[in-house]
């Protein structure tokens, strides 16, 4: 059985990772922790304990010890997780690749961290990882690609698991889409900060059953995994997800809480429209997700199409989880709103030269609280990445409402500056999702002679619908309210947005690079 929110909240006090993992252990060890979708292999949190010990006790054999730099490369997977967990029964210092990277990404990964050993999933998805490994002269490369490849030893020979919750023991790399990546220095206590703030958010329950249909790679993955250690719930995981491939499974094991980010709820609500009147997950209760902009429309579409509620939450590779929307708050505070922080976090809105800003006025997000980073290898938290107080400067711009709950209108970035006058692309973007025709959209400002910069919608359509017309959706806008001087002056029609593969962001830099 699960245990009650009073026991979560007693764990989240936990020093370590390895810590968090034993008193889980201890208290449910026969309960599931871990199931994998493509297989219907379950691992318990006992089991999870006792054969991460025994693979730390293999990789120990290797060679690897406290402090010691291990990369991997790996799908989502149990074996995925159960190194992550050996490595830091162990205390050594992981460098998480996500698995779509290739060499450009990887190098600078294994360079910049000075990894002295690779896990790599073999030949994954058509693609030689070990090839690559090779290529890249990386060292002390060894395959993961079933629990048979696991290293194994006796736990006899392990010295005493890590007691420090506050080193460095992470490097997560942000995704490099203009430039080199950057390591990201967590520890495990701003790992379980971060998991602890989507935990309790949630509201979970002893029936809930999780899912992660991310890359466990991505910082989403120990956030999850704080989530089923506090509470005792298991999750289901997916190797590879794709709609509608993957409802069978979601189904098959009675998923309770889905989603990811914003794309997530898209491909759910695209399935139910498929058969409106048969819900395509009838254990559905919560959707919940962050990592992207959430158009109000869209969570008034889930509500209202798939029956279950929709919480969403704003984080980041720097800070795992910053606030999270509550299954219990009102349906215009979800859907307008990134939910409020957890209590530890600190949010703070400024001008452009640091002061503080009173509540509904836009200005810059600046965070400082446990869950934040040590800041970025090589660099610390020196070279502008934190302020004289302390406080990360994220680059995002937003507000805090009177009773709390943060309102995100976009990054520094995607303001739009047309003749002089600042222009939000989110606030264009949101009300061309309430439009029908539109999939999705994304705006953008494209270098203008004239004006500085002009404002260009790039929209994909669902399948079968009309071609809209840049006059059409610009008299759309105008009953809307929308102000002339921030109507778009260029259209653009795809059929796709470009996306990342981790969280399926939107990557704007290469619509800028297509329609400049």
């Amino acid at each position: 059985m699960t245990d009650d929110g009073d026991t979560a909240h007693h764990l989240d006090q936990a020093a370590t990772l390895w810590e968090l993992i034993a008193r889980r252990a201890a208290l449910t060890p026969h309960a599931p922790a871990l199931v994998q979708a493509e297989t219907g292999r379950t691992l318990s949190f006992g089991e999870l304990h006792d054969r991460a010990e025994r693979v730390a006790a293999g990789l120990h054999g290797r060679g690897i010890r406290p402090g010691t730099v291990v990369a991997w490369q790996l799908p989502t997977r149990i074996d995925t997780v159960l190194l992550c967990a050996a490595l830091a029964r162990i205390g050594a210092v992981q460098s998480p690749v996500i698995p779509f990277y290739r060499d450009r990404e990887v190098g600078f990964a294994l360079r910049a961290s000075r990894a002295e050993h690779f896990a790599v999933p073999g030949t994954w998805r058509g693609f030689d990882h070990t090839g690559m490994a090779r290529r890249l002269g990386a060292r002390g490369v060894f395959e993961v690609h079933d629990d048979a490849a696991l290293p194994d030893g006796d736990p006899a020979v392990l010295p005493a698991p890590p007691a420090d919750g506050t080193a460095v023991r992470w490097i997560y790399w942000t995704s490099g889409t203009t430039s080199d990546p950057k390591g990201v220095l967590h520890t495990d206590r701003s790992l379980i900060a971060g998991g602890s703030c989507l935990a309790h958010a949630l509201r979970l329950t002893p029936a809930d059953v999780g899912s992660m249909a991310f890359p466990y790679a991505h910082i989403a993955g120990p956030d999850y995994t704080v989530m089923l250690l506090l509470y005792g719930i298991p999750a289901v995981l997916f190797e590879k997800f794709a709609m509608p491939d993957a409802l069978p499974a979601y189904r098959r094991h009675g998923v309770t809480i889905a989603g990811g980010s914003t794309a997530f709820y898209s491909m759910f609500l695209a399935e139910q429209r498929k058969n409106p009147g048969e819900p395509v997950l009838p254990t559905l209760r919560l959707l919940a997700g962050g990592g992207a902009p959430k158009p109000p429309e869209i969570y008034h579409a889930v509500v209202r199409e798939l029956g279950c509620r929709l919480t969403h939450g704003y984080g980041m590779t720097e800070v795992p989880m910053i606030t999270m929307g509550d299954p219990e708050d009102t349906a215009e505070h979800l859907a307008t709103t990134e939910g409020r922080p957890p209590a530890g976090m600190s949010i703070r809105i400024t001008d452009a030269d640091g002061k503080p800003l009173p509540a509904g006025t836009d200005g810059e997000v600046r965070l400082r609280g446990e869950a934040v980073c040590q800041g970025y290898l090589g660099t610390g938290r020196s070279g502008g990445a934190f302020d004289a107080d302390g406080y990360l400067v994220t680059g995002d711009l937003g507000h805090l409402t009177e009773d709390g709950y943060l309102v995100l209108t976009g990054r520094s970035k995607d303001v739009i500056i047309r003749k002089g006058e600042n222009i939000s692309a989110k606030e264009i973007e949101d009300l061309l999702h309430r439009l029908p025709g539109v999939g999705d959209a994304a705006v953008i400002g494209l270098p203008d002679p004239e004006r500085g910069e002009r404002v260009c919608a790039v929209v994909e359509q669902p399948a079968g619908a009309a071609p809209l017309t840049l006059p059409e959706v610009t008299a759309y806008l105008r009953a809307e309210g929308l102000a002339t001087h921030k109507l778009p002056e260029q259209l653009e029609l795809v059929e796709a947005l470009p996306r990342n593969d981790t969280l399926r962001k939107v990557l704007k830099y290469k619509l800028r690079e297509q329609f400049s």
